[in-house]
């Protein structure tokens, strides 16, 4: 039910990622109306928010629990509605607690014209930062994939 990757989501971005070389991964989402902002055109918010999850996505990937510290997004042309948008994105470094990354996305193909860009800092964190800050989840609510990973908030 994850709002930017959950399938069943039915209003979500439905996005999807994939691991590439080293600590980077590709991830592509189609925008829909339940996206828009100004009519015909991807809402901002939105389009920061496909950003987050492909960069949260690079978390898998360290191997240590991670949340978003901060996320700077560029918008640098206007992402109309039926657009899918590519996202590359790769971590660039680290220090101490703190992982910084940045993303590109591109409109219709992963060769397209840059429409987004951003960068983010993710600090990592204990795994009882979610079950000290989150609701309980029933194992019910889990995905399959997310059930074997972790238990998440008992």
């Amino acid at each position: 039910m994850c709002v930017g990757c959950g399938p069943d989501h039915s209003t979500g971005l439905r996005v999807s990622v994939v691991a590439g070389e080293g600590l980077t991964v590709a991830g592509a989402f189609t925008v829909t109306d339940d996206h828009q902002g100004a009519p015909g055109l991807a809402h901002g918010g939105i389009l920061s928010l496909a950003f987050d999850e492909v960069l949260g996505s690079l978390i898998w990937l360290i191997g240590k629990p991670a949340v978003t510290g901060h996320l700077e997004t560029s918008y640098r042309r206007p992402v109309p509605v039926g657009t899918t948008l590519y996202i590359d994105a790769a971590v660039d470094g680290s220090e101490g607690r703190k992982i910084f990354m940045s993303a590109t996305g591109r409109e219709n193909a992963p060769d397209g014209p840059v429409s987004v860009t951003a960068s983010a800092t993710f600090v990592v964190v204990p795994p009882t930062h979610f079950t000290d800050h989150g609701r309980p989840v029933a194992a019910s609510e889990l995905s399959p994939a997310a059930a074997k990973v972790a238990e998440v908030n008992p």
